[in-house]
């Protein structure tokens, strides 16, 4: 009786819970607009102060040795909180898809205080990692928090919690549309108007607050980029095929190094101390590979460092990413890839403007073009790729060349079975924690309701109801057909673009979802 009462309470909720959600994804938005204005405002500090202590050191080098403590103070500190929630190690989308799909079972409040303190220790101390995973862990645990806080049911929590992250990265870089598209093409990997709405209302928010306390301004400061013409896309296609093959390399690279922190550093507390003191030889040397690279890219594509340099900048920041992400410590690695990336698109440009006489006009161009196809390598996310390089440099005028090259880069990846770094992180989170299969029930929500889209030419697309075989553990209860809800029935047919609701056990939820993707997918 008791339970029949809850899943009607489900079902009286969900009727009305779609305008509810506008308002809570405002509520969101505005919240982790606060937070990463705090934080994005912290850590621009932070930078400045970091350079000024090497441009002291350079002329007073007996205060080394108090730096030096000070870095190992700051290990000490970020090797504790990282003890007390291990979840917050990382740039946070792995553990974010985690919560979505239903893995893990996170408390918000503790993540979202200490991935907060971590990201602004780490980044603060000139690590290779960018702000924008930690803003997306920290969005979606500041989405889970209204959530619990305002006692909604489950499959709600999931959409404030998509909303939060999608209006994290919007946040972080000014980029409302790509932080949508984000949640639509990384996060639930499929399109919902449900997930449409609400983050979008969230992610424009978000970033209506930082633009006021920040000012409305683009991330990278390119300006004057010309239109590559159509009879340079030869050399876009390119491009596109070598930042490819980059992608490639990046991930097995920050994998690798995952292994080789796992096997040769027997005291998993010792990782962090070796980039905290390869920091202080690239600070020293290379003052420009330290942090995220926003300052990097802009340096760059406003002058000509040469040939030489910028391959050592490339192959010190590519090595000091790896290095700083493989240690575990919180960070991300979006803004460090597409430095990389930018710096890629300069030797690129650099290469064939003096092989085959092009106008070095198009050099900038070429690094930001490299950034969003070296982004769809990587994240296999090409739409959010040229979306985010657009918006952070202002010109979408340039589109269509952004497109091109993501798209070539993004084939070219996946040819060679380049898997998204995200879910081969996402794995290694599972397969490293024997109880995280786990998902959370803290509460008394023992049924949950859920959607699955169905595609063209899917196994289930024209089929009968009776005739399909379920997962024993959910029923089908609603199927969604463009503005309409079908009561289904036996004889109901499913058609491709129809939205299927499920009713299952909560504690089955990452099975059934598994199991059905593979009926509803191609």
């Amino acid at each position: 009786m008791e339970s029949s009462s809850h899943i009607y309470e489900m079902f009286k909720n969900r009727e009305n819970f779609k305008d509810r959600l506008i308002l809570e994804g405002i509520v969101v938005g505005v919240l982790i607009g606060l937070v990463v204005s705090a934080l994005r405002f912290v850590l621009e500090k932070a930078g400045i102060y970091l350079l000024d202590v090497y441009r002291v050191l350079e002329t007073k080098i007996y205060l080394l040795p108090i730096w030096l403590i000070f870095l190992v103070a700051l290990g000490l500190f970020t090797n504790y909180i990282l003890k007390l929630e291990p979840m917050i190690s990382g740039s946070g989308i792995p553990q974010v898809e985690g919560t979505i799909i239903g893995y893990f079972k996170l408390n918000w409040l503790k993540i979202f205080i200490m991935k907060f303190v971590g990201t602004i220790l780490m980044i603060g101390a000139g690590l290779s990692l960018g702000r924008e995973g930690p803003c997306v862990q920290l969005g979606a645990s500041l989405g889970q928090g209204v959530s619990r806080s305002l006692k909604r049911m489950r499959f709600e929590e999931k959409y404030l919690i998509t909303c939060g992250a999608g209006a994290g990265l919007a946040a972080a870089f000014n980029a409302p549309l790509a932080g949508v598209i984000f949640s639509l093409e990384e996060l639930h990997k499929n399109f919902s108007p449900i997930v449409l709405v609400s983050s979008m209302v969230s992610s424009l928010t978000a970033t209506y607050i930082t633009d006021t306390f920040l000012g409305l301004k683009t991330v990278f400061d390119i300006a004057n980029m010309p239109i590559v013409p159509f009879s340079q896309y030869f050399y876009l296609l390119l491009l596109g095929v070598i930042i490819g093959f980059g992608g490639i390399i990046f991930n097995k690279s920050l994998l690798k190094s995952q292994d080789l922190y796992n096997k040769y550093v027997k005291i998993p507390q010792l990782k962090i101390f070796i980039p905290l003191l390869l920091s202080v030889i690239v600070g020293f040397f290379l003052p420009m590979v330290l942090g995220g690279g926003e300052s990097l890219v802009d340096k760059i594509s406003g002058a000509d460092l040469g040939f030489v340099f910028v391959a050592i900048l490339l192959i010190s920041k590519f090595l000091f990413t790896i290095i700083s992400y493989g240690s575990g410590v919180p960070g991300g690695i979006f803004m460090p890839l597409l430095a990389i990336g930018a710096l890629i698109g300069n030797l690129y440009g650099i290469t064939i403007i003096h092989a085959f006489n092009i106008n070095s006009i198009y050099l900038k161009d070429f690094v930001v073009l490299a950034m969003a196809g070296y982004f769809a390598a990587i994240v296999r996310a090409p739409i959010t790729g040229s979306l985010l390089v657009t918006e952070m440099t202002g010109s979408f005028s340039h589109l269509l060349a952004l497109s091109t090259v993501s798209i070539t880069a993004y084939i070219v990846s996946g040819f060679y079975g380049n898997e998204p770094i995200y879910e081969s992180l996402l794995d290694r989170i599972i397969k490293s924690r024997v109880n995280v299969a786990n998902v959370d029930e803290s509460d008394d929500a023992a049924k949950i309701l859920f959607e699955m889209p169905v595609a063209v030419g899917s196994f289930v697309d024209g089929k009968k109801l009776k005739d399909i075989e379920w997962p024993h553990s959910c029923l089908v209860v609603g199927i969604k057909r463009g503005g309409k809800e079908i009561i289904p029935k036996g004889n109901t047919k499913i058609l491709a673009g129809d939205y299927i609701v499920l009713l299952g056990n909560e504690k089955d939820v990452v099975n059934i979802k598994n199991n059905i993707r593979k009926m509803t997918e191609i």
